[in-house]
């Protein structure tokens, strides 16, 4: 479901956007683990690319290696006039922030974290509400009354998934234990 999410997130800002930029040369920078790391990416590169399939409009990218590469591709995508600029990540926020004001005439759009400023579109998620729904099945699901949740970083980001998912096994079984 997420994944269908971003997906179109990804393909509803690049079409969005289109209706009011005269010169509409999209570009996507993918954060670390690349576009075809499977959850987080890979949704955003398969909604570029039906994007591209539907209106045949080709799009720039670029894949991150290391934190260092944030911010000077967006800002060779933005030296090259690449409007709008979709970025993946929490992590590109400092990077946007910088370069978007650098370039007030360009449209930008950041995934999963705000960016104050005029010509960003912050796009954020209710991660723990979903989470919830997966807790609550959990909990209801448990024979033992003992379930696990396990996150890939101790990032904001992931807090939030795990205090969904321990607030809905808790619904479900108020004396379960969460490992």
């Amino acid at each position: 479901m997420k994944l269908k999410l971003f997906a179109a997130v990804a393909t509803a800002a690049m079409m969005a956007t289109s209706a009011f930029a005269a010169d509409f040369k999209p570009a996507l920078i993918f954060d670390m683990g690349g576009k075809f790391d499977k959850p987080f990416n890979e949704a955003a590169y398969n909604g570029a690319e039906k994007f591209k399939s539907d209106t045949g409009i080709s799009y720039a990218e670029f894949e991150i290696t290391n934190a260092s590469q944030r911010e000077q591709a967006l800002r060779n995508f933005a030296r090259r006039g690449h409007n709008p600029i979709i970025v993946m990540g929490f992590a590109q926020a400092e990077a946007m922030n910088k370069v978007a004001a650098e370039f007030p005439d360009l449209k930008f759009g950041i995934i999963d974290m705000v960016v104050d400023q005029p010509n960003v579109r912050s796009v954020v998620f209710n991660e723990h509400e979903g989470s919830y729904l997966v807790g609550l099945l959990a909990g209801m699901k448990s024979e033992t009354g003992v379930v696990g949740f396990v996150g890939g970083m101790d990032i904001p980001l992931i807090r939030k998934f795990a205090c969904g998912y321990v607030q809905g096994v808790k619904a479900a079984n108020p004396d379960a234990k969460v490992i």
